[in-house]
């Protein structure tokens, strides 16, 4: 069993597939660490819509990062209910170097994260914080399919 276990959240559902995961390979005195990145763009969104400007560094930090906090202290409280013991880390980054950077900063045993299981050419124009996450090598890394993507496979 292990002993601290880092589990990146992004907000939606798929990624809190990962922690029923992390939960079973942590051992009675195991520990999990959330964390969530909050990314910023660095230029204006343009699109079908009129320009929308992007925030500054540090109003997005005030105004998202709170939000970020709140999310996992709500999933913390949870996971603190069943008598587990918690820690949760949000912070302004692009996500894989915020989970690669909280993964050596706390020196956990594994990571445990969801992943779309997206391929081919969706993967290459969306990128993907998993393979990101695993080319940092920061640790062993559990990746856990949606089963959005086990369910449309099996169809």
């Amino acid at each position: 069993m292990l002993k601290h276990v880092l589990v990146p959240l992004d907000g939606s559902k798929l990624a809190e597939e990962a922690i029923p995961h992390a939960l079973n390979i942590i051992g009675a005195e195991g520990k999990i660490t959330l964390v969530s990145a909050v990314e910023v763009p660095d230029v204006p969104i343009y699109g079908y819509y009129p320009p929308a400007t992007v925030p500054d560094y540090e109003t997005a930090k005030s105004d998202l990062l709170p939000y970020a906090r709140h999310y996992l202290e709500g999933i913390a409280e949870n996971l603190t209910k069943q008598q587990i013991d918690v820690a949760i880390e949000a912070r302004v980054g692009e996500p894989a170097d915020v989970i690669s950077e909280t993964a050596e900063k706390y020196q956990v045993d594994a990571i445990v994260m969801s992943t779309h299981g997206r391929s081919g050419l969706s993967r290459w124009l969306f990128g993907s914080v998993t393979n990101k996450v695993l080319s940092a090598k920061p640790c062993p890394v559990y990746v856990v399919p949606s089963k959005e993507a086990k369910e449309s496979n099996n169809n």
